[in-house]
């Protein structure tokens, strides 16, 4: 066995080890340091059963509703439905002004809806020098409906605030760390920005509760606990006029905004008798992100700079951007599907595909005889590697992605028959099984290109077809037919021809014309 093939041989022993280690149905995950990754096989609507929701603009039919609004509902739609605990939610753009979301496992249609309908409260609040991390829950002076709760927390809150910006200025707790800064849009960004940071949630003043517990008499009952912080809200996302995603040289990627006059009158006060401390954005009392303020913003308008990406930057924006939706939704239309019935389409699904598998196999191993048996080899190689690749994306599987992964079988069976029907033609031409081998699959190759690139480009319109008109179905038979057509083509040209040299190394009487169907 020459050197190439042995070394060919034990890199596809190593991948079948990690594919079958993957496929396990009780497979612990990755876990490594603060890497985690679930190696679950996710089921979509059909399969798992849950509920599918069509909403559409709540509009006047003369308004119309920019694809900008629509991919900021949707992205913050899904936000939204991330909280119901689902992580294969699917969200989608449906045409001008309808979007198609389904959520696998839930069939609580009203949960659901009252969730995505929800009005946000973005918020301005003051976190003094000591910011909770992002993503902390806190409680602020302002309702949800954007109305003050009292006026004698907030007043408190607000001197405790401003007495700590008298006696310390630009000082910074070290438990902080300034990350992310908020500066008027006509400085020159620091280039000394970072990613976002966190610190150790703690109180910018003094809670109510714990203040006068100060002066009281010691009790000698079990001390109660102490009531929690109520932050500042400075100001509303009312008050901010636009919200974009700009470059600058040296900061990269900047969230830039423009406030109201009367926002520009709130942050000119604040920032003024605040710099060096911490302003948060908090929507729907989660902490978003908390800057902190590098230079007073006098003039309405001013950036947020740190170690976005584009992705992390536009996100920001457009939480800034709409604290609520952009455009009002309504349902016109909800299904249900049980999970009775999807257990049952599961269960017929995998019974398909376990037939269609034995059949392909039978008929490779009747008519090609020893290639054939070799290629179903490949063949397994091939199905449990594409799994493997669904678990691993991870690809959520429902039956036309099921449809899909089946039509591929056959497909990666399509590039063995051509091999082996050339390998055939040159054995009858006198060429010796070597040569024939070699020649079957050089001379094989450009059908096998040009039919598989064909299906590969016919996948990519499906897929964009999906995409671009909410067609989830023929959008997951598209990405799972590409990946399995992929996958065909590594195992038909290497595993199975790795396969058959292998063999004619280590059995000379293979060589006979028989064992090829001769």
């Amino acid at each position: 066995m020459s050197q190439r093939n042995t070394v060919s041989l034990i890199l596809i022993l190593v991948l079948v080890a990690v594919v079958i280690w993957i496929d396990l149905p009780n497979n612990p995950g990755i876990h490594i340091g603060s890497f985690n990754r679930d190696l679950k096989t996710q089921l979509g609507l059909d399969l798992q059963g849950g509920l599918q929701v069509l909403m559409q603009a709540d509009v006047p039919p003369t308004t119309v509703v920019t694809a900008q609004q629509l991919n900021d509902a949707r992205q913050i739609l899904e936000n939204r439905a991330n909280g119901l605990g689902v992580s294969e939610v699917t969200l989608q753009v449906a045409g001008s002004n309808r979007i198609v979301g389904e959520f696998p496992g839930l069939t609580n249609t009203e949960q659901v809806i009252n969730v995505l309908k929800e009005t946000g409260l973005l918020e301005f609040v003051d976190f003094g020098n000591n910011p909770p991390p992002d993503g902390t829950v806190i409680q602020t002076d302002i309702g949800t409906s954007g109305q003050p709760v009292g006026t004698t927390t907030a007043t408190a809150q607000t001197t405790a605030t401003t007495a700590t910006a008298q006696t310390t200025g630009t000082a910074v707790t070290p438990g902080a760390s300034a990350t992310t800064t908020i500066s008027a849009a006509t400085e020159t960004p620091s280039a000394s920005a970072t990613s976002i940071g966190s610190a150790t949630p703690e109180s910018s003043g003094t809670p109510p509760a714990a203040a006068a517990g100060a002066t009281g008499t010691p009790q000698a009952s079990p001390t109660p606990t102490a009531a929690p912080t109520i932050y500042h809200t400075v100001m509303t996302g009312a008050d901010l006029k636009s919200v974009s995603v700009t470059t600058d040289p040296t900061a990269g990627f900047v969230v830039q905004f423009t406030l109201t006059d009367k926002g520009k009158q709130i942050f000119a006060d604040y920032t003024s008798t605040h710099v060096g401390q911490y302003l948060g954005i908090v929507l729907d009392k989660k902490v978003i992100s908390a800057p902190s303020i590098k230079n007073p913003i006098t003039q309405g308008s001013g950036i947020i700079e740190g170690n976005f990406t584009a992705e992390s930057a536009n996100a920001l924006a457009v939480q800034l951007r709409y604290g609520s939706l952009p455009v009002p939704l309504k349902v016109v239309e909800s299904n249900t599907v049980g999970p009775t019935l999807g257990q049952d389409s599961l269960r017929k699904s995998v019974i398909a595909g376990l037939i269609g598998l034995s059949v392909v196999i039978l008929f490779m191993g009747l008519y090609y005889r020893l290639p054939g048996i070799l290629a179903d080899l490949a063949l397994l190689v091939y199905a449990s590697t594409t799994f493997a690749i669904f678990k691993l994306i991870p690809v959520t599987l429902t039956l036309p992605g099921i449809a899909g992964f089946v039509l591929s079988i056959g497909m990666a069976v399509d590039a063995n028959i051509l091999i082996f029907e050339r390998l055939k033609e040159e054995l009858r031409a006198g060429r010796t099984l070597r040569q024939a081998i070699d020649l079957g699959w050089q001379r094989a190759w450009p059908s096998i290109r040009d039919s598989n690139f064909s299906t590969l480009i016919t996948c990519l319109i499906l897929f964009w077809f999906g995409s671009a008109f909410g067609a989830t179905i023929v959008k997951g038979f598209a990405l799972t037919l590409a990946l399995g057509v992929g996958v065909s083509l590594f195992t038909a040209i290497v595993v199975t021809r790795t396969f058959l040299h292998t063999v004619l190394d280590s059995l000379k009487f293979t060589e006979h014309p028989r064992w090829f169907g001769l």
